[in-house]
Parts: structure tokens; C-alpha cells; sequence
């Protein structure tokens, strides 16, 4: 069946210089309804990313004139608010620390599954890609930029202090969980915190009137929980 006429639910930019790998993975792609820019070096990554809206960046690191790496440190350095997958062959601890280091979203040691990678790419785009499928609103109401620090609702960012993104951001990627006081302050502070655990209480009152919705639900006797069902 043609996916000619179907709307590509995300851009991705793909950055490998092995025009086999690049092909396959693109098909692959392209099958699961993505747009897909291919490029073989990074200074056309960065031309690419500059010049068009890119939801999602594939990059190898041993490309050539700019790497990988360096692609991916355009992204963080200009906020540029797009998942990233590192994709290569290097399975060095220090490389891939280097990637994690500089936030790269996932790294992915070739040769890698097709259907494998697909799944990466969705889990991560509903993490950083507005959900543009909600009819009412042209993106998702609530977006967490993990790495600017940011919470934005209806596209605007809510004045939270770093403790204040890194107690809701705990809540909201883990909506299945149920966090204690003692779980969210290990979170936020890890073990440099001592005091009552009631700042965590303040935190969640000042939260809730800063975001015009009730995100945080309150679970009596246990702790706190993301509210998925204001999650737009």
C-alpha cells in the first residue's frame, strides 16, 4: 500500500554515512509513516537542521566533517527541543557516557533491528513531539523539555524552580508509579538533603499553583502520582 498520501506522523533527520544502512533504516521508516531526511555528513545535518523542523535526530558518530557527537551538541547547546538517537557502532563505556553526557535520549549499538528501533523512535517521540492528533489544540497542552527545564502548557513555560521541573518531571515519566516523599526527595535532592519531608508537600502546593490543571494527584496515605487523565 502507498503511504504517499498519508500525513508522516514526525520528521526525522538521519545522519549515517553507509548508504546501505541508511537506505534499509529509511525504508523502515518511511513504512512506519515518518518523513525521513537522510544526510551523510554532519555539517548537512547541521545545514538541515537549521533550514526545516526536525522532530527527531538519528545520528551516527563516525561520520564525516562534523560527528555525531558534535551534531548532537548543536542540538543541546541551541535548545533545539528534539528527541536524539545515537546510532552506531562504538560500544565504548566512555563514548557512550560522552552521548548521555551531552543528553542524547537513547544510544544504539549497530547492527540494530529495524522493528527494534522503530519502537525506540515512538517511545521517544511521545516523550518530545507535541501530540499533534488532539483536535481542539494544534500541539499537547503540557510538554516537558528535559533539557531545558522546562514545563510548557498551551505552549507557554510555567515559572517552576529546578526542584520544583524535577519533582514534576519524576511524576510525569513515571505515571504508572505512586512516589513517596522519600522517593521524590531522593529525586530532587538524591542523599544531599536533610530535613522533614514535608518540603515535599510545599513543593506539590506550589506546583499546583503554577500549572492551571490538576496534574498531581494526591494518593492518601502513600505520596503523589502523575494525573494521566489530564496528561492533553
Amino acid at each position: 500500500m502507498s503511504t504517499s498520501n498519508v500525513k508522516a506522523k514526525a520528521t526525522i533527520l538521519f545522519l549515517e554515512d553507509d548508504p546501505v544502512i541508511r537506505d534499509v533504516l529509511t525504508e523502515y521508516m518511511k513504512l512506519s509513516q515518518y518523513e525521513v531526511v537522510g544526510v551523510a555528513d554532519g555539517e548537512t545535518a547541521l545545514e538541515i537542521l537549521s533550514s526545516q523542523p526536525i522532530d527527531l535526530a538519528i545520528l551516527d558518530i563516525m561520520v564525516p566533517k562534523k560527528s555525531g557527537l558534535e551534531v548532537l551538541s548543536h542540538i543541546r547547546e541551541n535548545n533545539l527541543n528534539l528527541g536524539v538517537i545515537m546510532l552506531t557502532a562504538l560500544d565504548d563505556e566512555r563514548t557512550q557516557l560522552d552521548a548521555f553526557n551531552h543528553l542524547a535520549d537513547d544510544y544504539v549499538i549497530k547492527p540494530v533491528s529495524p522493528l527494534i528501533l522503530m519502537k525506540r523512535i515512538d517511545t521517544i517521540l511521545r516523550r518530545t513531539k507535541p501530540d499533534r492528533s488532539v483536535e481542539n489544540n494544534s500541539a499537547k497542552r503540557l510538554v516537558v523539555q528535559k533539557e531545558s527545564y522546562r514545563v510548557l502548557f498551551d505552549q507557554n513555560p510555567l515559572p517552576l524552580t529546578i526542584s520544583e521541573f524535577l519533582l514534576f518531571q519524576t511524576l510525569y515519566e513515571n505515571p504508572q508509579r505512586v512516589f513517596t516523599r522519600e522517593n521524590l526527595i531522593m529525586a530532587i535532592f538524591n542523599e544531599e538533603y536533610i530535613g522533614n519531608d514535608r518540603i515535599i508537600d510545599a513543593h506539590v502546593k506550589n506546583i499546583r499553583k503554577k500549572i492551571p490543571l490538576p496534574f498531581i494527584r494526591t494518593v492518601t496515605g502513600v505520596g503523589y502520582q502523575f494525573n494521566e487523565e489530564y496528561d492533553l
